[in-house]
């Protein structure tokens, strides 16, 4: 897919870059919740201290039933992006992966400006949920086959200080209402 241009908000004609600024800023988690509302998705969101790294969630497990996630956010040798959407404990051969999602070449960790451009959120924070700001369908998001056995799945809500509970078969809805067709492969170890 060719990298998507700016847009501007008459039309989607091809913006100037100097026009970037009227861009809409990325979606806020309440917009996100209002959004699942809207399509009838049932969520479920638990604040907690912000956490940055699986290890850190560890002690909400008890709290939050269902599927959590680890998410990679990653780039082929074309710059094309995908967020890799697997179950906290699992491992990804990031040497290997690009054979299965249809990557050119090895993939690598996209830079944080690209994250916040595409995904609307800082390190720390990406999350599948994230697909709600990639309105140019710049990201092809990969959600791991085994992480998809469990009925619930649980992502951050475009911020790490709080997680979102969602069935598998809304995990999917969302997505496609995004815009966004998810490949459902087995990526782990």
């Amino acid at each position: 897919m060719p990298a998507a241009r700016p847009t501007d908000l008459n039309n989607g004609q091809n913006a100037d870059m100097n026009d970037i600024a009227i861009l809409p800023a990325p979606t806020t988690p309440e917009a996100f919740y209002a959004f699942l509302d809207k399509l009838g998705i049932a969520h479920k969101t638990r604040t907690h201290a912000p956490v940055f790294t699986v290890a850190e969630s560890v002690s909400l497990r008890d709290e939050i039933p269902g599927g959590h996630t680890k998410n990679l956010f990653v780039k082929d040798k074309k710059d094309r992006y995908f967020v890799l959407t697997v179950e906290e404990n699992a491992t990804v051969d990031l040497k290997a992966v690009h054979k299965v999602i249809g990557a050119s070449g090895r993939v690598s960790f996209g830079r944080p400006e690209k994250m916040m451009e595409y995904l609307g959120v800082l390190p720390g924070s990406v999350t599948v949920f994230g697909a709600i700001n990639d309105t140019a369908g710049n990201v092809t998001f990969v959600l791991d086959e085994d992480l998809m056995k469990h009925e619930v799945i649980n992502g951050h809500p475009l911020s790490n200080d709080a997680t979102t509970s969602v069935s598998r078969d809304d995990l999917l809805r969302f997505l496609e209402a995004t815009g966004h067709r998810p490949l459902v492969l087995k990526v782990t170890d």
